[in-house]
């Protein structure tokens, strides 16, 4: 059981205002193959055939913080959307979407592909499981180094920012439970 403490794990600041191509770019942290749903799923479900204590809780750990990093990416996308009229979605060659969310929330990358479970994997092999863990960090490092690029508004930079440096951090942690997990295995002569 968690304790819910009903605020953002980072504070969200949009300067700019209204940035729809920004909230379109961000959608892929959303609902995207390498995004925060995508993270949080992967580790709480793969958690459950990990074979130590120590790095089952670490999965837990980092998946409910993913889920934490989805309300941070919603807030980012609703405070870029929310004063949006239908022109403005026009203008910014999002009238498709405007047309059947209005500005509702979908989980879909930034092309408007909807989310789909084919973006994660388990595998039951802990090895496995933990080196795809460490890759889904450093690409979804990579994709906020990309939009920290695609906006000037200083706000959002910071805010990605600090989503960057917990993939970075999670990317240590996963191969601190590699290494906790391949001793393990090791002591069972499990290969």
């Amino acid at each position: 059981m968690w304790i819910y403490e009903k605020k953002l794990q980072y504070p969200v600041r949009v300067t700019c205002g209204t940035d729809l191509k920004l909230a379109q770019y961000l959608l892929t942290q959303y609902g995207g193959p390498d995004g925060e749903l995508s993270a949080a799923l992967r580790y709480l479900n793969q958690r459950y055939t990990i074979p130590t204590n120590e790095a089952k809780g670490l999965l837990t750990d980092i998946g409910t913080e993913e889920l934490a990093h989805v309300e941070i990416i919603t807030t980012l996308i609703y405070q870029l959307t929310k004063d949006a009229t239908a022109e403005d979605f026009k203008a910014a060659d999002m009238g498709s979407y405007y047309a059947i969310r209005d500005g509702a929330l979908f989980y879909s990358d930034s092309n408007g592909v909807p989310w789909t479970a084919t973006y994660i994997q388990a595998h039951a092999d802990p090895i496995t499981d933990l080196h795809e863990d460490m890759a889904a960090e450093q690409k979804a490092r990579a994709v906020y180094e990309h939009l920290i690029k695609l906006t000037d508004d200083p706000g959002v930079k910071d805010t990605l920012r600090f989503l960057r440096e917990r993939e970075v951090v999670h990317y240590q942690r996963f191969g601190e439970a590699l290494r906790i997990v391949q001793e393990y295995m090791d002591t069972k002569k499990v290969y």
